[in-house]
């Protein structure tokens, strides 16, 4: 059985920084792109940031880009999204996902097959 569970969410002033972790269990992690993926109250949802499987290329949203980093670990079965300067809207609930293909460019969430159950992120000072 494939399980997801996102943690280190919280409060954070503007400018600050929170590393969100996805655990993985009932799957080999190399052989699984991982999405990082975001809801803000009465927004759709939105992808954030990929690394594909294997090859381990990783994609980002305009909107990230140059402030959030996602790595993995496979021994850990781990992966990471390091959110650095944080702004009031990148406020939302962070989902990740997972899915066994190579994507080429950041994935719609219609394409991941397996979800966590997300984690808070409040930028507010």
């Amino acid at each position: 059985q494939v399980q997801l569970v996102e943690s280190g969410g919280g409060l954070v002033q503007p400018g600050g920084s929170l590393r969100l972790s996805c655990a993985a269990s009932g799957i080999t992690l190399d052989d699984y792109a991982i999405v990082w993926f975001r809801r803000a109250p009465g927004k759709e949802r939105e992808g954030v940031s990929c690394i594909s499987n294997r090859d381990g290329n990783t994609y980002y949203s305009d909107s990230v880009k140059g402030r959030f980093t996602i790595s993995r670990d496979n021994a850990k079965n781990l992966v990471y999204l390091q959110m650095n300067s944080l702004k009031p809207e990148d406020t939302a609930v962070y989902y990740c996902a997972a899915e066994r293909f190579r994507p080429r460019r950041l994935p719609a969430s219609w394409e991941m097959s397996y979800w966590g159950q997300g984690t808070q992120v409040t930028v507010s000072s």
